[in-house]
C-alpha cells in the first residue's frame, strides 16, 4: 500500500476511535446524577459558578478574558473560570459534564454532536475571523497569491502544519486542495500537537513554512525566522473561528444563565473594539512573559483583520464555511443543520 493511503487509513482509526470516546463519554455523562447543570456549582460569595473549557490560551479569546476581568459576569451574579483542556479535549469537557461550557470551532461541536442526544449549540461569537496565517522561511518569498502562484510555491515545500484535527491543520489543507495539490503527497506536512513548536520547526530548518497566529507571528519576525504573512486566512471575510457554545439541555433548562453568560460576553466584545489601550492591558495581565512590543502588534494586526465579532451573531453563511473546510479535508462529511448547531435567540433579543 502507498505510504500516503497507510497515513489516510491511520487517521481514519483515530479519528473513529475519537468519535467512539465521545460517544462513551456521552453515555457516562448521561448514567451520572448531580445536582444543578453541569460544570456549575455555587461560590462562596453566593454567585453562580461555570466553567468554560479552552482548547489552548489565546490573544484571540481576549474579549472573553475581558469580561471576567472587568467584572461583568459579576454583574449578571456569574463566575467564570477558564480552563485550558488541550487535544480536543475543550469539547468532550462539555460532553462529560465537566465543563459549562467551551470556546473553539462550531465544527468541532459537531463532530461530538454525532449521535448525541443533547447536542452542543453555538449561542454567541467570539472570533470572527480564521486566525491563521501562513509564513515562510526568509529566504523564500512570494508576492502573487493567485491559485496557480500559491500551488506552484507550496508544492514540494515543508509545512509546520499543527496537529491534524486542528483548525489550523484543515484550514491548511483545504487551502492545499483550494489550489489542486494532494496535502499527502505533493507536499509534507509538519503536524506537532505543541503550536509553539512551529517556529521552531522554521528556524531549525525542518520546516519551510509554518501556519501560526500572534504572538507566535511577531516572535518568528523578530527572530528573523520568517517575514510577514504572505498568506492570512483572515481574507476569508466573516468565519466564526471561536465561538461560545453549552449543551442543548442547559439552553432548555436554564435559559436565564445562558442569556446572562452572552450578555456579559458582548460587554466584552464591545469594550475590546472601543477601548484599545485596556484591550493592551488586560493582554499583559493574561501573557505576563510576552513582550508588550508583541501584544502590542498581535493587537494591532487583530485590529486589522477584523478579528473580533462585533455584534456576537453567527451567519449561516459564515457557519458554511468551516464547515465546508472539514468536508473537503474529509474530517467530517455528515452533514450540518444551522438550527441545530447555532442558537442565536440570547443575541438577537439583547441586540433590540
Amino acid at each position: 500500500m502507498h505510504r500516503g493511503g497507510e497515513k489516510e487509513m491511520k487517521k481514519s482509526v483515530f479519528f473513529k476511535a475519537g468519535i467512539y470516546l465521545l460517544l462513551l463519554l456521552m453515555i457516562l455523562s448521561g448514567c451520572s446524577s448531580s445536582e444543578g447543570t453541569s460544570g456549575e456549582e455555587k461560590s462562596e460569595s453566593g454567585t453562580k459558578k461555570l466553567v468554560i473549557a479552552e482548547p489552548v490560551h489565546l490573544i484571540g479569546y481576549l474579549p472573553l478574558y475581558a469580561a471576567i476581568r472587568e467584572g461583568f459576569f459579576e454583574e449578571e451574579g456569574l463566575e467564570v473560570e477558564v480552563i485550558t483542556a488541550t487535544g480536543g479535549a475543550h469539547v468532550t469537557s462539555v460532553v462529560s459534564g465537566d465543563a459549562w461550557g467551551n470556546i473553539g470551532g462550531p465544527e468541532s461541536n459537531q463532530m461530538a454532536n454525532t449521535g448525541n442526544s443533547d447536542p452542543i449549540v453555538s449561542v454567541v461569537n467570539v472570533v470572527n475571523r480564521a486566525n491563521v496565517y501562513l509564513m515562510a522561511d526568509t529566504e523564500q518569498t512570494i508576492t502573487n497569491t493567485s491559485k496557480e502562484s500559491l500551488a506552484e510555491y507550496l508544492k514540494g515545500k515543508t509545512i509546520a502544519a499543527g496537529r491534524f484535527g486542528g483548525s489550523p491543520n484543515l484550514l491548511t489543507r483545504w487551502l492545499l486542495m483550494d489550489v489542486g495539490l494532494d496535502p499527502e503527497k505533493d507536499v509534507k506536512l509538519e503536524e506537532p500537537a505543541d503550536a509553539s513548536a512551529v517556529v521552531s520547526l522554521v528556524e531549525s530548518g525542518q520546516a519551510d513554512i509554518a501556519n501560526g497566529a500572534e504572538p507566535q507571528i511577531t516572535e518568528g519576525i523578530n527572530k528573523d525566522v520568517w517575514a510577514e504573512p504572505f498568506y492570512s486566512f483572515a481574507s476569508l471575510g466573516d468565519y466564526p473561528y471561536s465561538v461560545l457554545s453549552v449543551k442543548k439541555s442547559t439552553i432548555e433548562e436554564d435559559p436565564e444563565t445562558v442569556n446572562s453568560f452572552v450578555s456579559a460576553v458582548m460587554k466584552g466584545l464591545k469594550l475590546i473594539d472601543e477601548d484599545h489601550e485596556l484591550a493592551l492591558e488586560i493582554l499583559k495581565q493574561e501573557f505576563p512573559s510576552t513582550s508588550e512590543d508583541s501584544l502590542q502588534a498581535s493587537l494591532d494586526r487583530a485590529y486589522a483583520d477584523s478579528l473580533w465579532s462585533k455584534d456576537g451573531f453567527i451567519t449561516e453563511e459564515a457557519l458554511a464555511k468551516p464547515m465546508e473546510v472539514v468536508e473537503k479535508t474529509g474530517v467530517y462529511t455528515n452533514g450540518y443543520s444551522y438550527d441545530e448547531l447555532i442558537d442565536m435567540q440570547f443575541v438577537e433579543a439583547l441586540s433590540q
